[in-house]
C-alpha cells in the first residue's frame, strides 16, 4: 500500500483469494442466526460502544486515513472521521426504531402485522476515496438491522476498515458478524459479489464496475444496492449571490481533491454572471494550497495514484480540442506524489468529454445558459443523477430546481454537506438505494406479512371461490 503524497510504502497487506471469500461468507452465515435474533436493544448497545471507541480512536483513524489516501488532514479531522463516528452513533439509535404499518384487522376476519427481518449475509464492496466513511455507511445499517457482513475494502486503502472491525470486536460484536477480506476487485470482489452464500450485495464505486457487480449478483438473485458515479451540475441563476456561488464552487469542486462522486463538476451559469464567475473561481483556484496532506494549512492533497493522475491529465489535455479553454491549472506538480493543480475549464461544449464523463479529480468545467428552461435542461443532460445544486435568491426558482433537477440530492445555495439523518443515493447511472438515514436501514431488512385468522371457523366464506362444498 503506497502513500500517494510521497510514493512511500505505508503497509504491506496480504491479498485474499476466492477461497478466503468462501471462509468469510461461511463465518458470516454461522454468526447470522444469533445476531439477527438479538434484541434491538442488545444490538444498539454494541453499536453505541463502537461509536464511543471510534471516537476515542480518532487520532489513529485520522493518521491511517491520511496516509493511505493522501487527503488533507484537515478534511479527515473535521469531516471524514467525526462524520463516521456520528453515523455509527445514529445507527446505534436507529436499531431500536423500526417503523411499520399498524397491526389491525384489515380483512375483518384476520389480524395482519408486519415483521421486519434481517435480509441475511451482506456482501459489501467499498471504494478508496472515503474508506472509513463508506465502510460505516454500508456496514452500520446492516449491523443495526441484524445482518452479518463480509466487506472488501479497496485494495489501495484497507487500513481504517480493518481498524473499524477491530473496534467492533472490542465493542462486543460477536465473532463472525463483521468479516473483512482484503484483495483485488477483479478476483476477490467478483467472487464476493457472485457468491451463492450471500443474500445481498452493496457496492460504492464507478458506474462501469457497479454494472459488473450487479451482473454477478443477478446470477443468484441477490438484492443489490449501488451508489455509483456522478457528474453533478452546479446551476447559478442570474439573481444568485455571486461571491457565495464562487466560494461554493471552489469548495464543492475540490473536496477530497475532486475524488468525490457528488463533487461540483459542471458549473452551468447565467450568461450575465458567467464571465465574473469564471474569473472569480479561477482566481481562488490559483490560490489553493497544494502539498503535504499532514500539514493543516494544506487545502488539496494528491490524487490516489499516478495512473489516476495521468487519466485526469489526459482528459484535461484533450479539452481544448473540443472547444474548452483552460483558465487555470491543467498541470501536474513535479516531485514525489500524484499531485495535480486545481483546474478550471471554461466554454466547454455540451458534447465534450470533460462535460459528459466523470473526471474524478480537481477539475471544474463551466458553460453558460440563456434562461431557466435552458438551465434545467442542461442540468439534466447527463446519464448520472446523484447530486446537484442551485444558486438563487428566488424561492420559486429554488423550488422549481428542487423539483425538476433529476438527482438524489439537490442543495440550494450550498453544495456537499451531508447529515446522518438524511439519505444519500442517486438515480440513473448513479445507482439506486440509499446510504445513511433510516431509509438506508430499510435496504437491509426484509418485510414479512403475518396474517392470522381470528374466527376459528373451519369453513371460511372465501373457500367457495375455489370449490363448492360437497
Amino acid at each position: 500500500m503506497i502513500n500517494p503524497a510521497t510514493g512511500e510504502t505505508v503497509a504491506d497487506m496480504a491479498l485474499a483469494q476466492p477461497g478466503d471469500v468462501d471462509a468469510a461468507v461461511a463465518s458470516a452465515r454461522a454468526a447470522l442466526r444469533d445476531w439477527a435474533g438479538a434484541t434491538p436493544a442488545e444490538r444498539s448497545a454494541v453499536l453505541a460502544k463502537l461509536a464511543k471507541l471510534a471516537d476515542e480512536a480518532t487520532d489513529v483513524l485520522i493518521a491511517e486515513e491520511v496516509s493511505q489516501t493522501g487527503k488533507p488532514v484537515r478534511l479527515a479531522r473535521e469531516f471524514d472521521v467525526p462524520g463516521s463516528v456520528d453515523n455509527i452513533d445514529f445507527f446505534a439509535g436507529a436499531a431500536r426504531h423500526l417503523e411499520g404499518k399498524a397491526s389491525a384487522e384489515y380483512s375483518g376476519d384476520h389480524t395482519s402485522s408486519i415483521r421486519r427481518e434481517a435480509v441475511g449475509v451482506v456482501a459489501t464492496i467499498t471504494p478508496w476515496n472515503y474508506p472509513l466513511q463508506m465502510a460505516v455507511w454500508k456496514v452500520l445499517p446492516a449491523l443495526a438491522a441484524g445482518c452479518s457482513v463480509v466487506i472488501k475494502p479497496a485494495e489501495l486503502t484497507p487500513l481504517t476498515t480493518l481498524t473499524l472491525a477491530r473496534l467492533a470486536t472490542e465493542a462486543g460484536l460477536p465473532d463472525g458478524v463483521f468479516n473483512v477480506v482484503t484483495g483485488a476487485g477483479g478476483d476477490v470482489g467478483a467472487a464476493l459479489a457472485g457468491h451463492p452464500g450471500v443474500d445481498m450485495v452493496t457496492f460504492t464505486g464507478s458506474t462501469a464496475v457497479g454494472r459488473r457487480v450487479m451482473l454477478a449478483a443477478a446470477e443468484h438473485g441477490h438484492r443489490t444496492q449501488l451508489e455509483l458515479g456522478g457528474k453533478a451540475p452546479f446551476v447559478v441563476f442570474d439573481d444568485a449571490d455571486l461571491d457565495a456561488a464562487i466560494q461554493g464552487a471552489v469548495a464543492g469542486a475540490l473536496i477530497n481533491t475532486g475524488q468525490d462522486c457528488t463533487a461540483a463538476t459542471r458549473a452551468i451559469v447565467a450568461r450575465d454572471l458567467y464571465d465574473d464567475f469564471v474569473a472569480g473561481v479561477g482566481e481562488v483556484f490559483s490560490k489553493v494550497a497544494v502539498g503535504d496532506p499532514h500539514d493543516p494549512e494544506t487545502d488539496l492533497g494528491p490524487l490516489i495514484t499516478a495512473a489516476h493522475r495521468n487519466k485526469v491529465a489526459g482528459m484535461v489535455e484533450r479539452a481544448p480540442g473540443e472547444g474548452g479553454r483552460v483558465v487555470t491549472g491543467g498541470v501536474a506538480i513535479d516531485g514525489p506524489g500524484s499531485f495535480y493543480r486545481p483546474t478550471l475549464i471554461a466554454d466547454v461544449a455540451e458534447s465534450s468529454e470533460v462535460y459528459r464523463e466523470e473526471i474524478f479529480g480537481p477539475v471544474l468545467v463551466a458553460r453558460s445558459f440563456t434562461d431557466d428552461d435552458d438551465a434545467i435542461r442542461q442540468a439534466n443532460d447527463t446519464q448520472y443523477g446523484l447530486a446537484a445544486s442551485a444558486w438563487t435568491r428566488d424561492v420559486y426558482r429554488a423550488q422549481r430546481a428542487s423539483r425538476e433537477i433529476h438527482a438524489g440530492c439537490v442543495w440550494i445555495n450550498d453544495h456537499i454537506p451531508i447529515i446522518s439523518e438524511m439519505p444519500h443515493g442517486g438515480f440513473g447511472a448513479s445507482g439506486f438505494g440509499k446510504d445513511m438515514s433510516q431509509y438506508s436501514l430499510e435496504e437491509y431488512l426484509s418485510i414479512k406479512h403475518v396474517m392470522s385468522d381470528i374466527t376459528g371457523a373451519a369453513d371460511k366464506d372465501w373457500h367457495r371461490t375455489v370449490f363448492t362444498k360437497r
